[in-house]
């Protein structure tokens, strides 16, 4: 869905969730925004236990003067329609039917987190996983921080500028820290892209932040921490905490970080519509975007940085896995989903292998050769898009990669868009260059950022050809690995069932991970 498909409707009410958030309330100020532009009778709502209490929200609306109305209830919501149409001066209808359109943003029409208010149109934007049936007009991104990520990203396809507007691009930018935990549970390039591109207000962000947590949060806090449950073996702790802000399960989680005999921390609060949780990771090994990923594979959506994660885990879905939850009662829901989250943690760390490259071989027992099957990809000199010495960040849709240019650097483009550096000496020994462009559709194009700028990398590609005698032996992986390289001591390559492990026939020490989609069209046995 685009905006411009709903600029058929003259009478558009936006609604966040109940008891709204920063992402919630900054996603509907963005929209209500819009169709005002566009000369659209349009309101911004809200339902909930109360109208917004939580002092920082209280700044944001005052600060950037939001106009967004409290409405209790489906009743009250009808009489808020026949005022506003008498006060608008418009055709009165039948109220009870609802207004044109209803545009749902940061949540899903019927969710148990919405108050459910008559419509003629319902439309969707939202960037949680999908639990019911959505209407034609939606665009749902679950891999999205925010649905400020997924407004901004509508607006920029329609030809605004939400940067020129200090107001919206502070709401869209609070928005998406909020909802990722401060920027730690980022899940898209779009995400970082936005963070990027926003000139904010900082003081008022700072001021925001500074109003984050009440007197009753803080007991919120202490009382988690008290009943920390921890894990010996593995070094992690489990800690439940009563509903609270998101920021505030941050906050827990980073404290029982501190604690010397802990190297990893899960924080969760029981919520109407699932689990919401804060992820650390102070180990290598462990990743906390990782661990998030795989608490919440199959029951909801989880991500972040290397050390700071989270994620939200759905009622339903969670429902649907797990039978003896789904028929108990509300006191053995909580027992028993804190006995889901650590089975779900001990099978985490059953999960995977690790090879690191400075201690490690691969076995050549364990391997068999492959070579390359001669085929086209892409590939960039690192000194056409930075100077030499220059620290740049390779962005790809898996992660953002750090490399300090030289002059023997390369930079690989997979025919999936994989991206990777290499030397010089391996380029030529395995690739025949050509001046050629090379061209690749892509879900996200991968580009540098080098001093602040963005560089896209597939303009400058160019082709290259394997030869077909770069020899490899390998062995497809029942198990996932993380291979910590060369490149990068500190984060890892990662590998799933059915990916391959690698090293150069020529170089043993030269250990990597190839998707195995990749693998299949890229090599064959020697």
């Amino acid at each position: 869905m685009e905006l411009k498909d709903l600029n058929g409707y003259e009478e558009i009410v936006i609604q966040c969730h109940d008891n709204p958030d920063a992402d919630a309330l900054g996603s509907g100020y963005a929209l209500l925004t819009y169709f005002q532009s566009k000369g659209k009778r349009v309101r911004f709502i809200y339902s909930g236990r109360s109208p917004v209490s939580k002092s920082n929200l209280k700044l944001l609306l005052l600060e950037l003067q939001i106009a967004v109305t409290y409405v209790k209830d489906a009743e009250g919501f009808v009489r808020f329609l026949a005022d506003w149409r008498k006060e608008d001066g418009a055709a009165p209808g039948n109220a009870e039917e609802g207004p044109q359109l209803l545009l749902m943003t940061d949540c899903q029409y019927g969710e148990g987190n919405v108050t459910q208010m008559p419509a003629q149109t319902v439309a969707v934007i939202d960037h949680h996983q999908v639990s019911r049936a959505l209407p034609a007009l939606s665009e749902v991104r679950s891999n999205l921080g925010s649905a400020c990520t997924i407004v901004w990203d509508l607006l920029r396809r329609e030809g605004e500028h939400p940067e020129t507007d200090w107001k919206l691009a502070t709401a869209l930018y609070y928005g998406l820290f909020t909802d990722s935990n401060g920027f730690t549970e980022l899940r898209h390039p779009l995400d970082r892209d936005m963070r990027e591109a926003l000139p904010f207000d900082s003081n008022l962000v700072k001021r925001l932040c500074n109003s984050n947590m009440s007197l009753e949060e803080m007991k919120v806090a202490g009382v988690a921490l008290i009943s920390n449950e921890y894990h010996e073996i593995h070094r992690y702790a489990i800690i439940q905490a009563e509903p609270c802000d998101p920021n505030i399960l941050g906050l827990i989680s980073d404290f029982a970080l501190s604690v010397d005999s802990v190297d990893l921390c899960l924080v969760y609060s029981i919520l109407p519509a699932g689990v919401k949780f804060s992820m650390r990771s102070c180990i290598r090994e462990s990743r906390a975007n990782e661990v998030a990923a795989y608490l919440a594979e199959g029951i909801g959506s989880g991500g972040g940085h290397l050390d700071k994660a989270g994620g939200f885990l759905q009622k339903e879905l969670i429902a649907g896995q797990y039978e003896e939850y789904a028929n108990a009662d509300a006191d053995r829901k909580g027992r028993l989903l804190k006995e889901i989250l650590r089975a779900r943690m001990e099978a985490y760390f059953d999960s995977f292998d690790v090879i690191d490259v400075r201690r490690d071989t691969l076995a050549e027992s364990d391997t068999m050769p492959y070579h390359k099957i001669p085929m086209e990809v892409g590939y960039v000199k690192a000194t056409d898009v930075a100077p030499i010495g220059g620290n740049i960040l390779i962005r790809t849709l898996e992660a953002d990669i750090p490399l300090k240019v030289e002059e023997d650097h390369y930079i690989m483009i997979g025919i999936k868009g994989e991206v990777y550096p290499i030397h010089e000496a391996k380029f030529l020994a395995s690739y025949e260059k050509s001046d050629d462009a090379y061209t690749l559709q892509l879900e996200y194009e991968p580009k540098v950022i080098c001093d602040g700028k963005d560089v896209p990398l597939m303009p400058v590609a160019k082709k290259c050809r394997t030869t077909g005698t770069s020899l490899i032996r390998a062995r497809r992986l029942d198990k996932a690995m993380k291979v910590f390289t060369e490149w990068d001591r500190e984060g890892y390559m990662h590998g799933k069932p059915g990916d391959y492990v690698a090293c150069r026939a020529d170089d043993p020490s030269d250990i990597y991970i190839i998707d195995g989609d990749v693998f299949a069209k890229s090599y064959v046995p020697d």
